[in-house]
């Protein structure tokens, strides 16, 4: 019952550039998760808290990136009359090796905030974890992989400012240490951002394969900023994993 993401007919190609069609669709949506943005990073008491929350349920989205990525290619590879579906494994086989090892980066980072990274590794994922990275799971299971892009394309579309990961060092107190992978990513994702707007454009995508990239780039604005409004509002108190 898969969908392979015909369009209107049988190979229909969508017009146009996919990417400026997906940015102009989120440039609409992404004002919510930027208030949720500001929020999580609001001066004041409970930024320690909410940072090191942050951490915690980052590890728990990123440690998730590389196995969503294996799954799609390997559903890939069950598509091949599909003309997306090669060159689309090409690019997740070449971002698995950029992504690997993220989720460490995370747990150094929290260490170095003096939280406990195997109580944070162990703990359960946060339901809206779940919600975030688990539709995607479906989707790719049970629609196309491509719908992966919608994914990736928020999530380094929204790298942190390069100037994030120096306030929080000075507002929080925290070492240096404790901000590795806000100031690497603030650096990557830019570099991914293009290399991902270049596929899109390069990939045949069928109409309804552009919604559906779409639709989950959608869903990862609304779900992303959903988790940032639980840290922000749950950050007066302190993380489950701090050490006193």
């Amino acid at each position: 019952m898969t969908d392979t993401g015909t369009g209107a007919g049988p190979g229909t190609a969508a017009p146009g550039p996919a990417s400026a069609a997906l940015r102009a669709k989120l440039a609409l949506a992404e004002p919510v998760l930027h208030r949720a943005t500001a929020r999580l990073w609001r001066p004041g008491a409970g930024l320690t808290a909410r940072y090191t929350r942050y951490l915690g349920a980052m590890y728990h989205v990123i440690r998730a990136s590389v196995p969503l990525m294996e799954l799609a290619a390997l559903r890939c590879a069950a598509l091949a009359a599909d003309p997306v579906a090669a060159p689309l494994a090409r690019y997740l086989h070449h971002h698995i090796d950029e992504e690997r090892g993220h989720d460490d980066w995370l747990l150094a980072d929290a260490a170095a905030a003096g939280a406990d990274p195997g109580g944070i590794a162990g703990d359960t994922p946060p339901a809206a974890v779940a919600r975030l990275v688990g539709a995607q799971y479906y989707w790719i299971e049970y629609h196309h992989p491509v719908t992966l892009l919608g994914y990736i394309a928020v999530l380094e579309g929204n790298a942190p400012a390069p100037w994030l990961a120096g306030r929080l060092a000075r507002e929080t107190g925290l070492p240096d240490a404790a901000f590795g992978t806000v100031r690497r990513h603030a650096d990557l994702d830019g570099g991914h951002r293009d290399d991902l707007d270049r596929l899109l454009d390069r990939l045949p995508l069928t109409v309804r394969q552009r919604t559906a990239v779409a639709v989950s780039a959608l869903h990862t604005v609304d779900a992303v900023a959903e988790l940032f409004r639980q840290l922000a509002a749950a950050g007066a108190r302190p993380a489950p994993a701090a050490i006193h």
